[in-house]
């Protein structure tokens, strides 16, 4: 059975068919997703949970396009993801998904406006419209006031609201958050949910979230849960934020 079919409920963004991964061979195979059907549509706010070695973080790395499943099928915005390879993925990642880590990633001696501009370095995008958008993308943020101070001047929250900013600079069809609030204290992790959900709700920006704290995954709109490379739970319980 598809989890979360569609049909009625919006325009498809992403959609998974059969998606299998497995590591290894013969007594030591190691089956990370079980042919999981996922299908998640445009402007959804989606937490993936499930404890260590449940599938999640590969179902996030190939939703990314950082890995390639072993067998199935898995389209982005229409685009048949299986069927790329090298330039293909990295050009598809560079212009449909942003990606939020824990660790934030930030260019340590590098001002907030270069670390979101870095994106556009990438696509050779001119030095002068970098700039504008890196400021728009900052002030998106609430940070377009700390531009010009590096990560060390600024608080974790604030780092993790550049890092959302970078991630938004490119204007992706996907934001991808692998456990954007475990480097920070209850206070930041509640601004920066806040934050993804006003994103959400106001830009229409799709977000996939991995969390495994059910504090976090409630500010979602729909939570999955995985164990043992199968979904097991896709609910849409009552949002409290």
């Amino acid at each position: 059975m598809t989890s979360e079919s569609p049909s009625n409920q919006g325009e498809v963004l992403i959609q998974m068919r059969g998606i299998q991964k497995r590591y290894g061979e013969g007594e030591s195979e190691v089956r990370a997703l079980a042919g999981i059907d996922f299908d998640i549509i445009r402007g959804d706010f989606v937490a993936i949970m499930g404890t260590s070695g449940s599938g999640k973080s590969t179902c996030m790395n190939i939703l990314g396009c950082l890995d390639a499943p072993t067998a199935g099928s898995y389209q982005l915005a229409g685009v048949a993801t299986t069927e790329l390879h090298g330039d293909g993925l990295t050009l598809l990642r560079r212009h449909y998904i942003g990606f939020v880590f824990q660790g934030f990633n930030l260019l340590a001696r590098t001002s907030a406006l270069e670390n979101v501009e870095l994106p556009l370095v990438y696509r050779r995008v001119g030095a002068k419209a970098r700039r504008e958008a890196a400021l728009r993308s900052l002030s998106l943020v609430g940070l377009a006031d700390r531009a010009e101070h590096t990560p060390q001047e600024l608080s974790g929250g604030q780092q993790q609201r550049v890092a959302i900013a970078r991630a938004l600079v490119t204007d992706p069809e996907l934001l991808l958050a692998d456990e954007p609030t475990g480097n920070l204290d209850s206070a930041r992790t509640e601004e920066i949910m806040k934050l993804l959900v006003d994103l959400n709700r106001t830009r229409g920006i799709t977000i996939v979230m991995v969390t495994h704290e059910p504090d976090v995954a409630a500010f979602a709109n729909r939570v999955v849960v995985f164990k043992d490379g199968h979904i097991v739970e896709d609910s849409r319980p009552e949002r409290v934020h």
